[in-house]
């Protein structure tokens, strides 16, 4: 199953986060198959870059969002 999740990149206590489509089977910061945004929690708001295109064409075909990155494609005007 292909999902829409988060690789956490950046130092220790200082995340960082690439919004990638990956399978589910790979680990959390394993192979992806295509990035598609990023999320940084850290700024005053958050930062949020989301290819909505993208990210759309990726649903419609089938890949399932996790529920944070549901929450951040909300957020960004894509869902």
């Amino acid at each position: 199953m292909v999902k829409i999740r988060l690789r956490r990149m950046g130092a220790k206590k200082n995340p960082f986060y690439r919004i990638v489509v990956a399978d589910s089977h790979f680990s959390r910061d394993g192979r992806c198959i295509e990035e598609i945004g990023t999320y940084n929690p850290l700024t005053d708001p958050a930062e949020i870059k989301i290819d909505g295109e993208k990210a759309l064409s990726w649903i419609k075909n089938g890949a399932q969002p996790t529920d944070t990155v549901k929450s951040l494609l909300k957020k960004a005007g894509v869902l």
